[in-house]
């Protein structure tokens, strides 16, 4: 029999639908994977119960001749921010520690009533904050891709870290990840996988660890761009729980595929053409523009000229809503509570905080209430959202002489844990390339092109216009035929 954990949601749910195997025979080979993966960190509790209780249901739908949902038998990993009923949901934080919640996010219901079962809780950087996977109170994720040229542990780009390692080493077919200004596509890009950023709104915020309301996202992370489609038209819907949810109907993506670009425009924004950039990744870039060439598309060069704004912009909305959003872990009413002797209710504040919330969270809080603060709240929070509304602005302008944009997904490739931990704006600078489409609320995807000569993969990013993650998708396919990436990484963990 095919190795079963090399088959992605389509080739699962087919092949269970056709009888080629059992949703169980799947749900066991990936737990067995799971088991043997512990040295990649990539989950906080594994669920092996929860999968085969799925599993169990949907032979037994199929068996009794019942219709069998979109996600059919496809065991996934959930990213440790979606609440799970009766299951720890910490959002890699120790303040959330033993927090198991009592009811389960829209978007994981969704799931499972789609017939996807749970292998298990994803690692993260805590509370989504973190680009590299390094800031989770469990410990760094480690990607499953080593360099040629060095044998150093690599991140595998955050806030979904535990999301891209689980796919790319075969621990799952598919995961959900969340993207604020970022997290789904980039470590998409560092670890050779597809991940895909829908519309802001298109997917509920109900049941999802907040870090920053106007900005967070779910999404779709697994091997390729039919699997995402698959995926991303199970978690997506209305959600009256949710104010900020597209009161829209949810186009079946999969069937609408196709990668034929003809009489559609590509634009090429000048301004994401820095100095010094890496000549792998514009080298990476060109080979994009041909083969979107070849699929019949015309490359315009764009403007969007305030690019450059967009990055000081977000590190000042996003921390600002998370000073916010975070006010409510107070030791009180669930997870940590640190309560020293004799200590009055400010003393236990500060001290569950204090241990609780890890050094990046603490950053972000301090950054975010400073410039929420009476005497700063002009100077810096309301100029970022009005940089914000030139953001979106500039899309719009663009969006009128293109049909996508296409731009490299990260600055590099995967970088050694531990190089960029010690400089936060270096570690900031890793999101240049994919902030300004969060600020403007656009879809857009990652989709492996390549490796750079050290063996690591590199991927490119579509950004489209608001609604259209079918323009998107078929984008990304076209140059998903043409890569024709297949590299995974060597098993060196088990």
């Amino acid at each position: 029999m095919t190795d079963l954990t090399e088959l992605g949601v389509a080739a699962i749910r087919d092949g269970v639908a056709k009888g080629d195997f059992t949703a169980r025979e799947v749900a066991e080979a990936f737990n067995a994977n799971v088991a043997a993966a512990s040295a990649l960190n990539a989950f906080i509790v594994t669920t092996p119960e929860k999968a085969l209780e799925a599993a169990g249901a949907v032979d037994a739908d199929r068996a009794a001749g019942k219709a069998l949902g979109s996600m059919a038998g496809v065991p996934i990993g959930m990213k440790d921010l979606f609440a799970t009923q009766g299951v720890q949901t910490t959002a890699a934080s120790h303040i959330l520690g033993g927090f198991v919640p009592p009811y389960e996010s829209t978007v994981s219901s969704n799931l499972w009533a789609a017939g996807a079962g749970m292998l298990g809780k994803l690692n993260l950087d805590q509370f989504a904050m973190g680009s590299s996977n390094e800031t989770s109170y469990f410990g760094n994720v480690i990607s499953p891709w080593r360099s040629r040229d060095s044998n150093a542990e690599l991140a595998p780009g955050g806030s979904s870290g535990g999301s891209s390692t689980a796919v790319s080493a075969r621990l799952a077919p598919a995961a959900t990840g969340t993207d604020t200004g970022g997290s789904i596509r980039q470590p998409a890009a560092f670890t050779g996988i597809t991940g895909v950023k829908p519309t802001y709104g298109r997917c509920s915020r109900w049941g999802v660890v907040a870090f920053a309301s106007s900005l967070d996202q779910a999404g779709p992370m697994a091997r390729d761009i039919r699997d995402c489609a698959i995926m991303l038209g199970a978690m997506a819907g209305f959600d009256p729980k949710d104010s900020t949810s597209l009161d829209m109907p949810v186009p079946d993506w999969e069937a609408a595929l196709n990668a034929d670009l003809k009489g559609k425009k590509v634009g090429i924004p000048r301004e994401y053409r820095m100095d010094g950039m890496d000549a792998e990744i514009e080298a990476s870039w060109e080979q994009g523009k041909a083969w979107l060439r070849d699929a019949g598309a015309e490359i315009v060069d764009i403007s969007l000229p305030h690019t450059k704004y967009a990055l000081p912009a977000y590190y000042i909305i996003a921390p600002a809503e998370a000073s916010s959003n975070l006010a409510r872990y107070d030791g009180v009413r669930y997870g940590l509570r640190d309560l020293p002797e004799g200590a009055g209710l400010q003393d236990m504040y500060a001290a569950t905080r204090a241990a609780g919330f890890g050094d990046e969270v603490k950053r972000r809080v301090l950054i975010g209430t400073y410039v929420l603060s009476a005497g700063f709240y002009d100077a810096y929070y309301t100029q970022a959202q009005k940089v914000r509304t030139l953001i979106a602005r500039d899309f719009a302008e663009a969006f009128e002489q293109c049909d996508v944009i296409l731009a490299p997904t990260t600055p590099s490739a995967a970088f050694p844990l531990g190089d960029k931990s010690d400089d936060p704006l270096s570690m900031y600078l890793n999101d240049v390339f994919a902030v300004p489409a969060s600020l403007a609320g656009l879809p857009a995807l990652s989709v492996p092109a390549g490796l750079t000569q050290s063996g690591l993969p590199l991927g490119l990013q579509i950004i489209g216009k608001a609604f259209d993650e079918q323009g998107v998708m078929n984008a990304g396919l076209a140059i998903e035929q043409r890569a024709n990436f297949s590299a995974k990484p060597d098993r060196w963990w088990a």
